[in-house]
């Protein structure tokens, strides 16, 4: 085996630590904004609110977390103190203690919004647990029907085998359960409300929801037959051989449908839906149309107010005055310019932060005016990220960070950045038109069909070529489930 000796010439890009952090700060929301800046200003002393300019905005003081820096010392060595200017931390061009803060003095303030209502919840989880002191159970049944409910998914169903569950209660519990005293319980929650929970698959929870409801009229019972005997034949749509099966006539299935489809898929789910609607969207941007001109703004979040702590330069002050300096005051100086550093560091990634969304969004605003205008989907123009990153002059990965996790605030509702990208496609004409102006008049044509008989994907791009829009079948099957449109089978009524 011989050993030898090459060279190799390789080209490396590589992030410096600053540009991770504001590609990670980019990536934070507005409404996430507060807690990232909180972390900062619990570790690093020097990083203070700006009193002048916030209303504890984001809590607590943090002023006086750290009475002495001495009480927590770098190692420092003599070379580092020598060479450390500090000036730079003490006083600005004017000779005066340097004032370094995230937002200036006329940056407008939006009181209103920054107090967030905080909202307690009951989560579906809690609502179940609360009904077992109604079963009256010993606390050996207690336990296990415990377990039962902590095995429920979000939707409410039960996906987990009995067997698993009574593994379970034998490793945490040190329980040996059979599954048929588990399949009791089981039997017992799914009389809790809402109707249908515990169920073990879609069809276990409808019929659990129909059976709740026997006595309201022969079309619960008929309902009942079907899901029991004709459940796969009635998610296919296939309603002429249940029918025929049957013996039934249009209206007697149309009753059975009408009461099919007003159960809830989701027991469980029906809880988080409501939390989800309850949730608050933060914008990250305001656009107000003021007589045809639009003004863009910045959520005033996104501009916290942070300085260095005038207690910090002070210190230094007082240390570069001091005639004696012995080895504990220079590790002490370093300790304090590091920190100091380090907050300049943050405030300097807040306030390009800052830039970059404004000069993103105000891209975006120049490119779909005319939808911001009008709120017209079909006026949408097709842009991909590429595009708005020559116009910034910002990387097209940066773009999509931004484009990703924010959110603006219109006059016709508010959307996430990304629903403004979009890919082309041509018309007869030759004119790029967004795939997100065909998407509407496709999603307007499958509202306005007769549900009776549903319009085909075939005859779907045969209308859409007719308006002018070359668009093969496939293209507009992939649209179709874009926008979570069933096939025409499906989609189709009594």
């Amino acid at each position: 085996m011989s050993l030898s000796q090459s060279l190799q010439q390789k080209l490396l890009q590589k992030l410096s630590p600053q540009q991770i952090q504001l590609m990670k700060l980019l990536q934070v929301p507005t409404a996430n904004l507060e807690e990232r800046v909180k972390e900062e200003l619990e570790e690093n002393p020097a990083l203070e609110m700006d009193e002048e300019g916030s209303d504890d905005e984001f809590g607590e003081d943090t002023q006086d977390s750290i009475d002495d820096p001495m009480e927590e010392l770098m190692d420092g060595s003599e070379d580092d103190y020598e060479n450390a200017d500090m000036t730079e931390y003490i006083v600005d061009d004017d000779g005066e203690i340097a004032d370094y803060k995230t937002r200036d003095d006329n940056y407008p303030e939006m009181d209103d919004q920054k107090v967030m209502p905080i909202r307690v919840e009951t989560t579906f989880h809690d609502l179940v647990v609360d009904q077992l002191g109604m079963l009256e159970l010993d606390e050996r049944r207690f336990k296990i029907a415990e377990q039962i409910v902590g095995s429920l998914d979000d939707d409410g169903y039960l996906r987990r085998e009995l067997s698993s569950i009574a593994d379970d209660l034998a490793f945490r519990q040190s329980m040996v359960v059979a599954e048929k005293e588990i399949e009791e319980l089981v039997e017992q929650i799914q009389q809790f409300d809402p109707a249908g929970i515990c169920a073990r698959n879609l069809q276990e929870c409808l019929l659990l929801q129909l059976k709740r409801k026997l006595g309201e009229g022969k079309s619960v019972a008929l309902a009942i037959q079907i899901l029991s005997k004709y459940f796969e034949e009635f998610t296919k749509k296939h309603y002429e051989k249940i029918q025929h099966n049957l013996n039934l006539n249009d209206d007697q299935i149309r009753d059975v449908i009408n009461q099919i489809i007003k159960l809830n898929p989701k027991p469980g789910g029906n809880i988080g839906e409501i939390n989800k609607a309850e949730s608050y969207i933060i914008p990250d941007f305001y656009i107000i149309n003021n007589n045809g001109r639009l003004e863009l703004s910045l959520n005033a979040r996104n501009a916290p107010d942070l300085r260095i702590s005038e207690g910090y330069r002070d210190m230094l002050k007082d240390y570069e005055k001091g005639s004696k300096k012995d080895k504990r005051q220079k590790e002490a100086v370093l300790f304090i310019k590091q920190k100091i550093d380090s907050a300049k560091w943050f405030i300097d990634m807040i306030k390009q932060r800052q830039e970059t969304l404004i000069n993103t969004m105000s891209a975006i605003i120049s490119h779909q005016e005319e939808f911001f205008l009008t709120g017209d989907e079909t006026n949408m123009r097709p842009m991909i990220l590429k595009d708005i990153a020559e116009l910034t002059g910002l990387d097209i990965s940066t773009v999509s960070r931004v484009a990703n996790s924010k959110f603006v605030q219109t006059e016709f509702g508010t959307y996430r950045l990304k629903f403004f990208f979009s890919e082309s496609l041509s018309t007869d004409s030759g004119e790029e038109v967004s795939t997100r102006e065909v998407k509407k008049i496709l999603n307007d044509i499958i509202e306005g069909e007769d549900k009776r008989k549903p319009l085909s994907d075939e005859i779907l791009t045969d209308m859409l070529q007719a308006k002018g829009y070359n668009i093969a079948r496939r293209t507009v099957a992939k649209y179709r489930e874009q926008l979570n449109v069933p096939v025409a089978r499906l989609r189709k009524e009594l």
